[in-house]
């Protein structure tokens, strides 16, 4: 998930051929040099966008009252196994719909080594979306998001009235893209309960177990680094064809793109890569915060199975949805995608009430070594 948008710039920047495929977890625990109290603390203010600030503390191993230990204990014994198992029956369940669904048909192929359910039609295509957002919004339910708080901006007068930007063939009111703030995995289930967009992800992930067949109903675009075809067109290519798709054919799957290319702490927005906006199509943003008392589900400096085992220890957890009307390009947003993905950029900081950070995936990984640093004097 971290790098499932890295590629997405029309133009890569230039990097040593030693970092291009830099594929190590952000929080695995290799040897690091020691940082000192003091340089931790300029570091956290420059990398405020992934501090952690909840009662579990720094990567969620900060000390804990007896109080909160004893309640984690009861967790770890009554509430996550339930949790687990429930959650495990629902995704195998909506694997067999999946599988039932998808029998005799095969999936949609093109040139760039691509494949996907998500333009078979008729009732299999019903079924597989109506299930999936049904029991994405089940699963919510299970891991403690019992009710979801969903804001709808009012679209401005003034700019609806202006033609500028939009087209002039009907389809003017349908987003090509939802634009979102990635704040954590559970970013994904909480889009599938609500639009069951598709995604960018890893080639890997069509690979896996249950999860494999469910991307291919989902529609994923799958991340390829290496290419043996000479017309591979790359994923920032894939992308913009996928948005121009949507934006042009009402029945085609929609796409749901995070622009900053990691997570966050929810506090902060990083700059917008341009992959999303190449198209030049209209986008639907929408603001995700997950407000919190004791545990933050934010997946900013906590490794993913300590992340998952407070999720499934914290008996309520919370979601606040900001939805704001679609964005239609000027015509110089259109000419210039940096200026259009800045622009939306500006205006969900502004709504969703976040500050704009120049940092990126490169300061995350310098922070999660210094941490793994000093806990390696533990």
């Amino acid at each position: 998930m971290e790098s499932e948008l890295k590629d997405l710039n029309s133009t890569p920047a230039s990097k040593p051929s030693s970092s291009a495929k830099d594929d190590r977890p952000l929080l695995k625990p290799e040897p690091a040099p020691s940082v000192s109290a003091e340089e931790l603390q300029e570091l956290e203010k420059k990398c405020a966008a992934y501090v952690r600030r909840d009662a579990y503390g720094t990567m969620g191993r900060g000390e804990l009252s007896l109080k909160e230990k004893l309640l984690l204990g009861v967790a770890l014994v009554t509430l996550v196994p339930i949790r687990v198992v429930v959650s495990m029956t629902l995704l195998l369940f909506y694997y067999l719909i999946c599988r039932i669904c998808t029998l005799f048909s095969s999936p949609n192929r093109d040139e760039d080594e691509q494949e996907d359910y998500a333009h078979m039609g008729g009732w299999r295509r019903a079924v597989i979306v109506w299930c999936g957002r049904s029991l994405s919004r089940v699963m919510l339910f299970v891991l403690g998001f019992y009710w979801i708080s969903e804001t709808y901006r009012i679209p401005d007068p003034a700019q609806q009235s202006n033609p500028e930007g939009k087209e002039d063939s009907g389809e003017a009111g349908k987003p090509g893209a939802i634009i979102s703030n990635h704040v954590s995995y559970l970013d994904i289930l909480y889009h599938m309960s609500s639009s069951f967009p598709s995604f960018v992800a890893k080639r890997s992930v069509a690979e896996l177990p249950l999860v494999g067949l469910i991307s291919k109903c989902l529609g994923c675009v799958y991340v390829q680094r290496e290419s043996k075809s000479s017309d591979f067109k790359g994923v920032a290519g894939v992308v913009t064809d996928r948005v121009r798709e949507a934006h042009q054919n009402k029945s085609a799957p929609q796409i749901m793109l995070f622009p900053e290319g990691t997570t966050t702490n929810g506090d902060f927005l990083l700059p917008f890569k341009t992959g999303a906006f190449l198209a030049k199509a209209p986008v639907l943003p929408v603001i995700l915060r997950y407000p919190y008392q004791r545990f933050s589900p934010a997946w900013d400096s906590i490794s993913g199975v300590r992340h998952v085992i407070f999720l499934l220890c914290q008996f309520k957890n919370r979601i606040e949805v900001t939805r704001l009307p679609v964005y239609y390009p000027s015509q110089e947003e259109k000419d210039d995608p940096k200026l259009y993905a800045n622009n939306v950029r500006k205006l969900m900081a502004s709504e969703g009430s976040m500050t704009l950070s120049d940092i990126g995936l490169a300061e995350k990984r310098v922070y999660h070594a210094a941490l793994n640093g000093l806990f390696c004097q533990c």
